[in-house]
């Protein structure tokens, strides 16, 4: 029930915004149910079009989520400032350990290659009408998805991993589709699917990966798609081991309807090997940020998958931004053509780092998790009390509710700033903080 607030406006714009009034003024509380579409229609006089564009517009705003049949009710918090903004304040003297940046002595100058693709473009200017994906990126790229076993499919290329996500979501969803996310997993993605109107469903992770069993029974609830991460899984740094992938292959192969999206954001900066999923099923996605082994700051991220996939993102992406900056593309080429980054030694520092405060914590009676990537993931009992108690010990650990729905309390350190000397010490101060918290799973 709405109470004693009416909602005004004759159009949609109109009526969003009487809406987010209410919201912000408190009129309309956390969960509240709106009224149906056709009621409020009916109650302003209006086109039912008009209330159902209103009403996208404050799901893409983050304000109102929608369950299908369920209806639309008002969020427990607006999108922005649900898990993005559970982080702690960095107070002077403490050492930050939560943000989930790669070490920037670890990644290449970008100048020189940013000066050279720029001189390629004043030779051969980008206008309209042109191919939005460079050939040599797609050339390159494609090198690289075959030598990792990634099914043939043509090349899209994104602002970035949740771009791409977000895109290939909206080619195939609508609001009120459940899809299957792992738990704990990354957080910016578990904030943007209620803003896409859709339901999540969690699926527990192991070092391995997503669990077999909590996959077959996501699919056997219906859900109509499933996102997993091949390497240094965020939060955890699981990664799909030979085995898990054929287990969760053969899980898939009963589900061929299922939208599959992989994302590989540790590509360069792992040294274990990729073990797709990609084509078990008609529609699949798989996505390869630049961002973690060549800057956060490319905003650039490779998609290929199946025809249908591709070409609906595509067409998509024509209609908005275009096409992601030829400049940046070719810049990616040429850091990939020079070996600006030798992915073998950055994965051995990230390694090194990794596996000495996971032994360190383990000599102290802490279990972790950390087999890939740039962090380490320790399970608590009382998540707000560690984090408090690390705090006040000089380190800024990541609160793990940034990326939990059912599964149990952590934190998450990233390893990326620490030297040889900071390990003993901080582990320390996790042992101190925490206490021993034994979990073979994350759930």
């Amino acid at each position: 029930m709405l109470g004693e607030y009416r909602i005004e406006g004759r159009r949609a714009a109109e009526i969003a915004a009487s809406v987010e009034r209410a919201v912000g003024g408190g009129d309309l509380e956390p969960g509240q149910l709106l009224p149906p579409m056709r009621e409020l229609a009916e109650r302003l006089g209006v086109n039912p079009n008009t209330v159902a564009a209103a009403y996208r517009t404050l799901r893409e705003r983050g304000v109102i989520e929608t369950a299908g049949r369920r209806g639309s009710r008002v969020r427990p918090k607006p999108a922005t400032t649900v898990r993005e903004l559970i982080r702690v304040d960095v107070p002077a003297g403490v050492r930050d350990v939560s943000n989930g940046n790669p070490d920037t002595a670890l990644l290449p100058p970008l100048a020189e290659v940013f000066a050279a693709a720029a001189a390629e473009g004043d030779r051969n200017p980008v206008l309209y009408g042109q191919e939005a994906v460079h050939p040599e990126l797609t050339r390159h790229a494609r090198v690289a998805l075959d030598e990792d076993g990634v099914p043939d499919g043509p090349v899209a290329v994104t602002s970035g991993s949740l771009d791409a996500i977000e895109r290939v979501l909206a080619a195939h969803l609508k609001p009120g589709d459940a899809v299957a996310v792992e738990d704990p997993g990354w957080g910016s993605l578990l904030d943007l699917m209620p803003v896409l109107g859709l339901r999540t469903v969690p699926v527990g992770v192991d070092d391995d990966g997503p669990l077999p069993a909590d996959v077959e029974d996501a699919l056997r609830g219906g859900v109509r798609a499933l996102i997993v991460t091949d390497r240094a899984q965020n939060p955890t740094g699981a990664a799909i081991s030979a085995p898990r992938a054929r287990a969760l292959r053969k899980v898939l192969s009963a589900h061929k309807d299922v939208l599959l999206i992989e994302d590989d954001h540790g590509h360069a900066i792992v040294d274990l090997p990729l073990h797709p999923l990609a084509g078990v099923t008609r529609s699949w996605a798989f996505v390869r940020s630049t961002a973690k082994a060549y800057g956060p700051d490319l905003r650039l991220a490779l998609l290929t998958g199946d025809a249908v996939t591709v070409d609906r993102v595509q067409g998509r992406q024509r209609l908005g931004p275009g096409w992601v900056s030829h400049l940046s593309q070719r810049a990616v080429v040429r850091l990939w053509t020079d070996g600006a980054v030798d992915p073998a030694e950055v994965a051995a520092s990230y390694g090194r780092r990794r596996d000495a405060l996971i032994a360190a914590l383990a000599a102290r009676g802490v279990t972790a998790h950390g087999r890939s990537g740039m962090n380490v993931w320790v399970p608590v009992p009382d998540e707000t009390g560690a984090v408090s108690r690390l705090l006040h010990a000089g380190w800024a650990v990541a609160p793990g509710a940034r990326f939990r729905m059912s599964a149990r309390p952590g934190v998450r350190i990233t390893v990326s700033t620490l030297g040889d000397g900071d390990i003993e010490t901080v582990a320390d101060a996790v042992a101190s903080a925490t206490g021993p918290a034994p979990a073979r799973r994350y759930e």
